[in-house]
């Protein structure tokens, strides 16, 4: 096939073409990532601007345009963090904690992956979502369209409504954890790509974490609970947060994705009340055994960027 001035026109390339190219640009999953560049429908002019992104680095999801999270086909954008796929662990404690018709908050909501994928998981939820990035927040309205949500600009709790104080059931909060050091040790991706507000958590990765504990109990309902996702070196310093500010944490871990969530559920006590140690057993209502591996929470795709 030749163009009007004669010149050949580039046949569109195979999977096998594009996954040799793209091993060659150093990608880890090159074939997973060719095939679905070679699925995205793109015109060949399109895909060959798509290729060329990728090769120069910019991340898979922000080349696509969405990222399959929880089964869920979601917007990404640049300036934006791309929801993970260690997230899902997240998600899948905070679906076996939250009953039907429940209030939740996506707190520093992102693109609004996880309450986007816990309201697909749980029937008729109250969804709020709140992140200080203007341009995250527009992108989780897009995201969570068609949701009874409602989303908020703003510092951690300071935009949400009065009316929700005291009445939230489920807090997810993929807060920063990278401590600040560890920031150039990040992937090009992270580091060129990803706004650093998303990334930089504090000295020990846990400064956003303190300050939503501190915070939460006012907004939280009655034996509601709060999650975060940590570090392996975080775990211990996360628990003992939750414990300081009242709540009775516990962790899960999914050690083939390097997965580690730790749950707070509200107590109407500072401390003590059960004779039971916050660390070894957790409420009666909640399911699994703390710090257990469990199963896959859904078919996850193989992790194409950076911790973090």
């Amino acid at each position: 096939m030749h163009q009007p001035n004669g010149h050949p026109t580039p046949s569109r390339p195979d999977e096998r073409e594009l996954a040799a190219r793209l091993r060659a640009a150093g990608c880890v999953f090159a074939e997973d990532e060719a095939r679905l560049l070679a699925d995205s429908g793109a015109s060949e002019e399109a895909l060959a601007v798509m290729i060329e992104r990728r090769v120069a680095g910019h991340p898979l999801e922000h080349t696509l345009g969405w990222v399959d999270f929880c089964g869920l086909r979601l917007d990404v954008e640049p300036g934006v963090f791309i929801p993970r796929q260690r997230s899902a662990l997240l998600v899948h404690c905070a679906a076996e904690l939250t009953p039907i018709g429940a209030t939740v908050l996506d707190l520093c909501c992102g693109s609004g992956a996880l309450g986007a994928a816990l309201a697909a998981a749980v029937e008729d939820l109250q969804l709020h979502a709140s992140d200080i990035s203007g341009a995250a927040v527009e992108l989780a309205r897009r995201n969570l369209a068609g949701r009874q949500a409602a989303c908020y600009e703003g510092d951690l709790f300071d935009p949400l409504p009065s009316a929700l104080r005291g009445g939230i059931d489920t807090i997810l909060c993929n807060t920063p954890y990278v401590p600040t050091h560890r920031l150039p040790s990040l992937p090009r991706e992270a580091r060129m790509h990803e706004p650093r507000a998303s990334l930089d958590g504090g000295t020990d990765g846990l400064d956003l974490q303190r300050r939503v504990a501190r915070d939460a109990r006012g907004w939280m309902a009655p034996g509601g609970h709060l999650l975060f996702e940590v570090a392996e070196e975080q775990e211990r310093g996360c628990l003992r947060l939750l414990e300081d500010e009242g709540f009775q944490p516990w962790p899960r871990r999914l050690e083939e994705i390097g997965a580690i969530v730790v749950v707070g559920r509200q107590r109407s006590r500072r401390r003590g009340g059960s004779g039971d140690s916050p660390w070894g057993r957790r409420p009666a209502d909640a399911a699994g055994r703390p710090g257990v591996v469990i199963g896959r929470p859904h078919r996850l795709r193989p992790e194409t960027l950076h911790e973090g």
